[in-house]
């Protein structure tokens, strides 16, 4: 069985697609997309994107999925959000469709499906209990144990910081998919993570970064032009990003 894992779209759609047309040659059995799939420039035809994938595709929710259904419903978002980041939740709610919002309210947080010679896999959005929590390849191991110490599987398989690593707790190997839309990396593109009974392979996957840079700022985003710039054009490196997580 072939998984391949895609977190944090935020809706990109360009990169979105770039990936889907790669995995058309792949053939993955099941795709699983990881959480933050609305929360950018094109989050309803992002959307739209996935699910039109039918069957082949399992969902789990991210802390970018509760938000817009947060926003959506006027629930007030968290004190600790950036007034630009309530402002772009706020726009990407007003983007969505009832039944959308309802699809996204009712993703699970977990879950574990198996690979051929790699055993059962536990998918999450950042930690296991938390759609939220951060943790880079500069947290400390201690911590990281903690973090995944009630995990029974062997492999995890996470998002949420939009950079590709991977952590070991004690014989549980921990691997952080990247971001397909918003990634923090030496070079732009979209990357996302393969799991095979070859074994698990980091990709990355470019496409045309002019192009889509001009469809996301005619989206409408009032965001656009800044999300091109600074997550297509141009991408902040991995080890920039940890250690300014690592400070917050």
């Amino acid at each position: 069985m072939k998984i391949a894992a895609l977190y944090d779209i935020h809706g990109n759609l360009p990169a979105l697609s770039a990936v889907l047309k790669e995995l058309e040659e792949i053939k993955p059995d099941s795709i699983v997309v990881g959480g933050d799939i609305v929360s950018g420039p094109m989050p309803r035809r992002s959307l739209e994107r996935v699910l039109s994938l039918a069957d082949t595709v399992n969902f789990i929710r991210g802390n970018g999925d509760r938000e817009v259904v947060m926003a959506f419903d006027g629930i007030p978002l968290p004190s600790a959000m950036s007034e630009k980041g309530r402002e772009n939740q706020q726009w990407v709610a007003s983007q969505l469709t009832r039944s959308q919002r309802d699809f996204l309210s009712e993703l699970p947080t977990t879950i574990t499906l198996p690979v051929g010679g790699l055993g059962d896999v536990l998918f999450c959005h950042a930690t296991p209990s938390s759609d939220e929590e951060i943790f880079t390849p500069l947290t400390s191991q201690e911590r990281i144990t903690n973090i995944f110490s009630d995990v029974q599987q062997k492999i995890v398989v996470c998002g949420h910081t939009h950079m590709q690593f991977e952590r070991q707790a004690g014989d549980i190997r921990i691997l952080n998919a990247g971001s397909v839309g918003m990634p923090f990396a030496d070079e732009p593109g979209a990357y996302w993570l393969l799991l095979s009974p070859m074994g698990v392979e980091f990709r990355r996957t470019t496409y045309d970064f002019e192009m889509a840079a001009k469809w996301i700022k005619r989206s409408g985003d009032p965001q656009g032009k800044e999300f091109a710039k600074k997550n297509v054009l141009e991408v902040p490196t991995a080890a920039e990003a940890a250690r300014l997580l690592e400070k917050a």
